[in-house]
Parts: C-alpha cells; sequence; structure tokens
C-alpha cells in the first residue's frame, strides 16, 4: 500500500488524462455519428455510400491497428503533403490529439447506427404534425427530434460510452502518458506490475459506476413523462 501511495500522483494525473480522452473523444464520436447518421438517411445517394464505407471499415478493423494506422500513417501524408506543397517542413501529431482523433472517428461509426436506429424508431407522424404546423427545421430538431432521439438513443450511447472509456488504454501504446501507461512505468519501477495495474482495474471500475449512475439519470430525464409497459 505504501508504494501506492508513493506513486498516487502520477496515478491520479494519468487518471485525468484518461477522463479527458474519453470525454473529448465522446464529444468528436457524436459529431461523427450524427453526420453519419444523417447521411445513411439521405436521399443522396453519394452521402449514403460514403457513410455506409465509413462504418464498415471502422467496424471491420480491430481499434489498435486503426490507432496506428491513423497515428503513422497519417503523420507520413501530412508530412508527405507538406513537402509536395511546401507550405510546411516537418508536423509531429501530438498524442493527445492524436488518440482523440482516432477514438472519436473509431466510435463514430458506432454512434451512427444509434443515432440512425434511434431516428427511425421516432413515430413518422410526429414530424409530419411539425412540418404541418410550420415548424422550422430548428425548431423541429429542438421539440420533436431531439427529445425522442436522445431518449431512444441513451441505451446504446451508454454501452457505446463504456467500451470507449475502456479503450482509451490503447492510446498508451501512443506514448500519451495515461492511466495504462502510468500505471506500467510504476509497476515496472517497483517490480509490483500486477499491484499497479489492481489499481488501474479498481480506477476503471469506479469510473464506470460513476457513468452507470449518471446514464441512468439520463434515462430517467428523457423518459419523463413516458408510460412503461
Amino acid at each position: 500500500m505504501d508504494v501506492v501511495l508513493e506513486y498516487r500522483d502520477p496515478i491520479l494525473r494519468g487518471a485525468g488524462v484518461t477522463i479527458l480522452v474519453a470525454l473529448c473523444s465522446v464529444i468528436l464520436a457524436v459529431g461523427f455519428g450524427l453526420l453519419g447518421a444523417w447521411g445513411k438517411l439521405s436521399g443522396s445517394p453519394i452521402a449514403r455510400r460514403v457513410c455506409g464505407s465509413y462504418t464498415t471499415l471502422v467496424r471491420g478493423v480491430p481499434d489498435l491497428v486503426l490507432m496506428l494506422l491513423l497515428f503513422y500513417g497519417g503523420q507520413q501524408v501530412l508530412n508527405d503533403l507538406g513537402a509536395a506543397t511546401g507550405w510546411w517542413s516537418y508536423l509531429e501529431i501530438n498524442q493527445f490529439v492524436a488518440g482523440v482523433c482516432t477514438i472519436g472517428f473509431i466510435f463514430g461509426a458506432y454512434m451512427t447506427e444509434t443515432f440512425r436506429g434511434a431516428y427511425l424508431a421516432i413515430p413518422r407522424g410526429q414530424i409530419e404534425a411539425g412540418i404541418a404546423c410550420g415548424m422550422s427545421r430548428g425548431k423541429l430538431f429542438r421539440r420533436i427530434l431531439w427529445p425522442q432521439l436522445a431518449r431512444y438513443a441513451l441505451p446504446s450511447f451508454g454501452n457505446n460510452w463504456l467500451v470507449l472509456l475502456k479503450t482509451t488504454a490503447l492510446v498508451s501504446v501512443l506514448g500519451l502518458n495515461e492511466l495504462v501507461r502510468e500505471s506500467f512505468v510504476a509497476g515496472r519501477s517497483t517490480r509490483q506490475l500486477f499491484t499497479f495495474f489492481f489499481v488501474a482495474l479498481i480506477i476503471y471500475l469506479i469510473l464506470t459506476a460513476i457513468s452507470d449512475v449518471g446514464l441512468r439519470w439520463l434515462e430517467r430525464r428523457y423518459s419523463v413523462g413516458v408510460r412503461r409497459s
């Protein structure tokens, strides 16, 4: 226990980085998801094909492979583009930015299906009634679409969030000092890897428990006035 207390500061800093990566990633994933759902539901064949390819690619390739590919391959592409155009000499992608963008891009595919399914669950008659009442697109979205979209999407969104939270551990391979990497460094320094990885396990369980409480609150919030069968 004493050795854990000795390394509590880097472990807590790593936990903070993990939380920050997860929050930034989920915001980006929601953006990709809404855009992808809009594309798959649009009347444009090109948009449907592009968004369909996006979800198929991401769901068919392991997360770690995509992360390494986007981090190293993306950096190489940017530097080759800079050399070809002369706009910049050399760019090095920050590990935090790379991790957030990659996780957001990956889970944007899952959020796409979450929001698409939630939109399809909204009764068409309500949308038609809003249009018949003269609602603008913005008002229709705020008053009719979003409250029900959030309610129908929350169960799947919650699952995606919990998986995303665990996926942040993969960012350690990029060299970012998040919870898993800090636990590994502390464990290797003290030759007590099991102890520090067990501490990381407990922290992840605590974050999951807090997330579960928050998600249940959101479900109650968006289910006000809905009678359950």
